[in-house]
């Protein structure tokens, strides 16, 4: 009776697993325009990776181990894999598995197929990257900050994993993962996961991410990195000679984490840290769990661009708590980060130290639109893009960060700042570790607050923001009294009533000099522009920001006597924000592409992939 009774209970319990599992693997009911794997039969739960860095042949060579759950009678698994070298597919008993690469797409990769038995829940992939894997990005001692040792760092988003990890790579499948790394001894390993703080002299490391995430936000990088703590549950690593400009820069991030946990929930991650990259890096900042990967660039020496770290760190609510279900919805990633660094800029910072920040955005938003008009690409201004067939990197644009941004902010307004916080705190604890599609977000929105009130409801102009093209008639643009300042200096300057070195620019900020340049630039022509760079040396300048400014508006007015700098710029940048203004201009004329080539032949070899391909795209 006791051995009858407990195998009743143990029945019931699988039974009642079971259903939890079909429930969950039931969420995911549609295909992923992005992936070729197979989710709504078969999906990965967690993975255990073991990999070994190969510093010589700059490969990763190991095996990944997958939980699976799925449904009665799937048997075969499909994954993503990109430019993998497959060595062999097991079963935990150590049974072959069998298994077959499909056709290869340039941007996809190959599906993975593999076949399962009744009782293949835990399989083993071994397998090796190759040298020219595109989320890897391998630097020589003389392309880091220090000069004295190599350095490995990823990228994954957006469908990147799949070169160096056989997965699902859609973002709606979340999976925890341990990871076992051997790097060379005497360097640090880091991921997106629980992380060291000291070297190891063994260079052998083990992690563990116990919440769940999507392929995008697998992270690993390598080299001699050091690491300063800066609050109770935040610290900055990076190169030593970089380490301490680091700190200083991002010393009030333990004040944006808890600012932020006011706003929209306790922080779910453990521990917030920021890797700051050699400059190679192609985006401003990747909001891998628990260790965002930083740009050097955003290190002025005046904290002018630590809304950085508020951006990456709001992705720990929207994104990396709750993604977009694919990448047609993108916006629900960026654009509630974007308004999410906006509140936590202003609760730190101050609001007219943000308004400046909105007008700069609302500017480059509206000549992102022009732009994409003038090239064919309205249908890309919508918020819910339609990427199917297409690398997904095109929808990296202002639209999904800033028109997203936008959108919310005139939700904001219409239901007042506190039903908003109460409704935005609502769907990050009900979405929690899930993820959301924009009809699923409508969906929300109506039913927890505009049906509550008709107005409200007519007033959101749902359709036009999400479905339109470009910016709703009704959308109003802010204002900045800060920037109004700048804009009676120009127009002095222009009506000849002050000249240019009389311009008052005391207590300037990055953004005043960013807002001056840009409406600047509206008027000028080449014999202003050669006065200004010889008043205020803007060709000069370390700071990025002014650096990308300042070079494509001279390219633009053909000054060519910053080509000098605007080379070792070139050669010294690789996020791909600062480098695609100023290719963008030269490409324009048969001179500039050619001067073009020339310098990105030699400096292409230190840009990541995703800027290397954005580059050649333009200049081919």
């Amino acid at each position: 009776m006791l051995v009858l009774l407990l195998t009743v209970i143990v029945t019931c319990q699988n039974e009642k697993k079971y259903k939890d599992d079909e429930k969950k693997i039931k969420l995911i009911s549609f295909d992923d325009p992005h992936s070729y794997s197979n989710p709504q039969k078969i999906r990965i739960t967690h993975m255990d990776l073991d990999l070994k860095i190969d510093w010589k042949a700059h490969i990763l060579s190991g095996k990944v181990t997958l939980n699976l759950d799925k449904y009665a009678g799937a048997d075969t698994l499909i994954l993503d894999t990109r430019q993998l070298i497959i060595s062999g597919v097991s079963n935990t008993n150590n049974d072959s598995l069998t298994y077959w690469l499909g056709k290869t797409d340039a941007v996809f990769g190959q599906p993975l197929y593999i076949v399962l038995g009744k009782k293949d829940h835990r399989i083993i992939i071994n397998y090796q990257t190759q040298p020219n894997c595109p989320a890897l990005q391998w630097l020589n001692a003389e392309q880091t900050h220090d000069k004295t040792d190599e350095f490995l760092y990823s990228q994954s988003q957006a469908i990147l994993a799949r070169t160096w990890v056989p997965c699902q790579d859609a973002p709606a499948v979340k999976f925890t993962y341990t990871a076992k790394i051997t790097t060379k001894p005497g360097y640090l390993a880091l991921m997106s996961a629980t992380n060291p703080q000291k070297i190891k002299a063994d260079g052998v490391y083990t992690f563990e991410m116990e919440q769940p995430i999507s392929s995008y936000l697998l992270a690993l990088s390598s080299g001699k990195i050091s690491f300063k703590a800066l609050g109770k549950n935040c610290g900055i690593y990076a190169e030593p000679g970089m380490l301490d400009k680091a700190a200083w820069e991002f010393a009030e991030m333990q004040k944006m984490i808890d600012e932020a946990s006011k706003l929209y929930g306790t922080y779910m991650w453990n521990r917030y840290d920021v890797l700051v990259l050699p400059p190679s890096f192609p985006f401003g900042g990747m909001e891998n769990p628990r260790l965002t990967f930083a740009t050097p660039t955003v290190i002025t020496s005046d904290r002018s661009q630590v809304s950085l770290i508020a951006h990456e760190l709001a992705h720990s609510w929207s994104g990396n708590f709750v993604t977009n279900a694919t990448w047609n919805d993108f916006w629900l990633n960026e654009g509630f980060t974007n308004y999410f660094e906006q509140r936590i800029m202003e609760k730190v910072y101050g609001k007219p130290y943000d308004q400046m920040r909105q007008v700069l955005a609302w500017n480059d938003l509206e000549k992102t639109i022009a732009e994409m008009k003038q090239d064919g690409l309205m249908a890309d201004t919508k918020l819910k893009l339609n990427l199917q067939g297409r690398d997904p990197d095109d929808g990296l644009s202002d639209i999904a960060y800033d028109k997203g941004r936008f959108f919310l902010c005139h939700l904001e307004k219409i239901v007042g700042k506190t039903q908003w916080d109460h409704f935005l705190n609502s769907y990050f604890k009900s979405h929690a570790f899930g993820f959301m599609d924009t009809e699923g977000f409508i969906a929300y929105l109506n039913q927890e607050l505009l049906d509550k009130n008709s107005k409200w409801k007519k007033e959101a102009n749902i359709s036009e923001w999400i479905y339109g093209e470009g910016l709703p008639k009704s959308a109003i643009k802010p204002v900045s009294s800060e920037l109004n300042k700048v804009d009676k200096i120009l127009n002095a300057y222009f009506s000849g009533t002050l000249k240019t070195e009389s311009l008052d620019t005391s207590g300037f900020t990055t953004h005043h000099w960013q807002y001056l340049i840009r409406q600047f630039g509206l008027k000028a022509n080449l014999s202003q522009l050669t006065e200004w760079d010889k008043v205020f040396k803007f060709s000069d300048r370390s700071n990025a920001e002014l650096c990308c400014d300042w070079y494509a508006l001279s390219v633009r007015l053909k000054f060519t006597q910053n080509r000098p700098q605007i080379e070792t710029f070139l050669n010294s940048v690789g996020r791909r924000k600062f480098l695609m203004p100023i290719y963008s201009e030269l490409a324009k004329s048969s001179e500039g592409k050619k001067w073009a080539n020339a310098v990105f032949l030699n400096a292409k070899k230190g840009y990541h992939s995703v800027s290397v391909n954005s580059v050649s795209g333009l200049l081919n």
